[in-house]
């Protein structure tokens, strides 16, 4: 997938105009792309269109319209977008009780090291987490991580062909599972160039 340039993104006044029907388009193309892990966790997996409305919405909340403005933003952002061998997610752990998500996220330290994608026939490809910085300390897990999964040809080439797709995390203190829906397994299917 190509990386965003300036000449991708739409000016502060172009946005504002067409930012309704804009955000309504990707909202709908996120249904396909959002994984529940389950009751506390969820996989966003993020695509071109996805980050750039994270730009846009970036750039006109900052008032932003500087070329190394949008330079910096597009920098920010764009290594979050799939580079044709991997899938890119941002994981959320869900706690609405304050209380609740204090204690959950000082038990699961380190967590988002244990997350995986499973093609079905081949082996679990466990997620790189954070390489922009550590989102975790002192046996403490934050709320957002940014995770890659990278997948080997023979994984890709099963996907195309149709197998099915699993995500979950494998670490007694959260073991959960989830079969990615025919729907989600196209869509991501659909990163790998």
């Amino acid at each position: 997938m190509e990386k965003l340039t300036r000449s991708d993104l739409y000016t502060l006044e172009a946005y504002a105009a067409g930012r309704a029907a804009f955000r309504n388009r990707v909202l709908a193309h996120k249904k396909a792309r959002r994984l529940r892990l389950g009751e506390h966790v969820t996989l966003l997996f993020e695509d071109r269109l996805t980050i750039q409305y994270q730009i846009q919405e970036m750039l006109r909340i900052e008032r932003i319209f500087e070329p190394e403005g949008i330079q910096d933003e597009l920098d920010a952002y764009n290594p979050l977008i799939p580079d044709g061998s991997n899938l890119k997610a941002t994981m959320l752990i869900e706690y609405p009780d304050i209380e609740q998500r204090r204690r959950e996220l000082a038990r699961l330290g380190g967590i988002e090291h244990r997350v995986y994608a499973q093609v079905d026939g081949h082996d679990r490809i466990f997620a790189i987490a954070d390489e922009d910085l550590g989102r975790s300390e002192a046996g403490k897990t934050a709320a957002v991580h940014f995770l890659r999964f990278e997948f080997a040809p023979a994984q890709i080439m099963a996907l195309r062909a149709g197998a099915g797709l699993a995500f979950g995390i494998d670490d007694d203190r959260l073991r959960l599972e989830t079969r990615a829906s025919e729907d989600t397994r196209r869509a991501l299917t659909a990163d790998f160039s």
